[in-house]
């Protein structure tokens, strides 16, 4: 055994342990507990200072005191959001408001291909996850983990938040085509950096955005269906599904696609200022 597949192993017996606990703890107790570890733990981590950095970037007028305190909010999002993993189908079901659940229905009685698309927003988990409780079963486009050994854990957690999962990359691309050919549904979290994406506007920077939801809609001509999270208070949650965005109508179909990038990265924006502590930012989303 290499020292790497050690590495990995131990990384994966610690994630079950964790995952056990939270497990088998009420899920107030769980998010509570995950929130204080995530708040001690997470400012001690180096990718602190790729939150900070992207903080002072995409909010040049908030104070180094306005950025720690977002840091740590953050953080124990974060830790938060961990605690919940094996806790969404309850949180679906029971801790969920759900704004704009008649879009959910339209993609799910259509007859048509649909779209649902988020980012790394509130718990994110829970968008497959209320999609599933209002009856549209959704094919999920996830990145996999570096760990093998953990990687079963994540097919777990999100196995109560989706019809099927289709891992990011050349193959999983043909999947999702299928899946949109036959008339099903995708999810996906369309707010990471692709280093081969398309640059477009995010905070004033140039962002290199995934171009796959705005080329699959003008393909199959498909609704494009946002859902945004919130953490309301504790493990308490609002989903808010918006209609269908426009479609533009340049004829010209690349045109097309970027005038959709650009208005999805602009909504994600107006989110994450109004909750800049529920977004991902330790996420390398710009170039160094």
């Amino acid at each position: 055994m290499t020292k790497k597949e050690l590495r990995q192993r131990l990384e994966a017996l610690g994630a079950r342990m964790v995952w056990g606990l939270f497990a088998l703890l009420p899920l107030d107790a769980a998010s509570g507990l995950g929130g204080w570890l995530g708040r001690a733990i997470g400012p001690l981590l180096g990718v602190n200072r790729v939150a900070r950095r992207n903080l002072k970037a995409a909010f040049p007028d908030k104070s180094d005191a306005e950025i720690a305190a977002i840091i740590a909010d953050m953080w124990e999002h974060l830790g938060r959001v961990a605690a919940e993993f094996s806790h969404l189908k309850r949180i679906a079901t029971e801790r969920v408001e759900l704004v704009g659940g008649e879009y959910i229905d339209l993609l799910r009685d259509d007859g048509k291909a649909g779209i649902f698309i988020s980012g790394h927003m509130g718990n994110w988990e829970l968008n497959g996850a209320v999609a599933a409780v209002r009856g549209l079963p959704l094919h999920l486009i996830y990145r996999a983990a570096n760990n093998p050994w953990v990687e079963d854990l994540y097919r777990k957690g999100r196995a109560d938040a989706s019809y099927a999962l289709i891992q990011k990359g050349p193959e999983g691309a043909r999947q999702a085509l299928m899946v949109l050919k036959n008339g099903g549904h995708l999810g996906m979290l369309v707010d990471q950096k692709m280093n081969d994406g398309v640059p477009i506007p995010f905070f004033g920077r140039d962002a290199m955005t995934a171009p796959a939801q705005a080329a699959f809609a003008t393909k199959f001509k498909c609704p494009l269906v946002p859902a945004r999270v919130e953490r309301i208070r504790g493990a308490n949650f609002r989903v808010t599904v918006f209609p269908p965005m426009e479609m533009p109508g340049t004829g010209i179909g690349h045109e097309d696609n970027r005038i959709l990038l650009t208005r999805i990265n602009a909504m994600f924006e107006d989110w994450i200022r109004e909750r800049p502590e529920q977004w991902l930012w330790v996420h390398r989303r710009w170039p160094e």
